[in-house]
């Protein structure tokens, strides 16, 4: 049996993880602490075999006040977990990332593409992955997940704001995008395996399939059962607005070349489809 141990008592990553591998009771043994004081500190992690760090500082408005929070957090408090668990004597360590380490608003990101990132969130989050790849040894393993956009039942980010146009709105542009996203209980399933075969390195896990988005507004409105009309009439508008962040995120090609998403070579057979992930997400 796997003990596993996972930052973040309120984390969505976390706690997602921690319900899935309720499917396999005699295989993993799931503990769960906070890091919002130094009471962590006490904790003994010499009984786990995997440390899966998910806390963090994410879904909110950078702002000059905020900017330091996201590197006390995001870098400084997740290398100190790292630290402490290779000092406790964890052999095994999965460190959550994020696609905004590339700093990309559109466009496609391959094996080649260097981390650019924009954003406190994304910056932050890339100093973490230097420092902690800095402990790793024979006896110290390391694996850095950078996933794209993550959705599910009560998820935050650019995903519900999606699904509320989808309910409210009689209309929504048809364009033809395509961008990585990924069901949490598909990274949840990636995750249980990269523990199983304690894979070590860069992971870029995501749907089978990229998802285009007048395709996933129209599948939440049907959840809904509402109708809602897809029509190209406001794409000249979309086009001249293509500068704008919140019109490519919205609109914008942003995804995995498949090159690199095989590159690690984990082989998950569970991953459940887009059509019935929106049917979880929206029950």
């Amino acid at each position: 049996m796997k003990k596993i141990l996972i930052t973040g008592k309120n984390s969505y990553v976390g706690n997602s993880f921690a319900e899935w591998t309720e499917q396999y009771p005699e295989q993993y043994e799931i503990d769960k602490i906070s890091l919002r004081n130094d009471a962590w500190k006490e904790v003994d992690f010499s009984k786990y075999d995997v440390v899966l760090h998910v806390a963090g500082i994410a879904h909110r408005k950078e702002t000059k006040e905020n900017a330091k929070l996201y590197y006390q957090v995001n870098t400084d408090l997740a290398f100190k977990v790292a630290e402490k668990a290779k000092n406790d004597g964890v052999n095994y360590f999965v460190f959550l990332s994020s696609m905004s380490v590339y700093g990309m608003e559109t466009g496609e990101i391959t094996i080649d593409t260097i981390p650019n990132p924009k954003t406190n969130y994304g910056k932050s989050k890339l100093q973490a992955e230097e420092k902690i790849k800095m402990l790793e040894d024979s006896s110290f393993k390391l694996a850095v997940l950078r996933p794209p956009m993550i959705y599910g039942k009560n998820c935050k980010g650019n995903y519900p704001r999606l699904a509320k146009i989808a309910i409210k709105s009689p209309i929504f542009p048809k364009v033809d995008n395509k961008r990585s996203m990924i069901y949490v209980g598909n990274l949840s399933e990636f995750i249980r395996v990269l523990i199983d075969k304690e894979k070590t390195g860069l992971f870029f896990p995501q749907n089978s399939d990229y998802v285009n988005t007048s395709e996933l507004v129209e599948l939440i409105s049907l959840e809904h059962d509402k109708k809602i009309i897809l029509t190209k009439l406001f794409n000249p508008i979309i086009k001249i607005l293509g500068g704008i962040n919140v019109v490519n995120k919205v609109f914008g090609d942003l995804f995995y070349t498949n090159d690199l998403t095989n590159s690690h070579k984990v082989q998950v057979t569970r991953f459940i489809d887009l059509k019935k992930s929106i049917k979880l997400t929206e029950e």
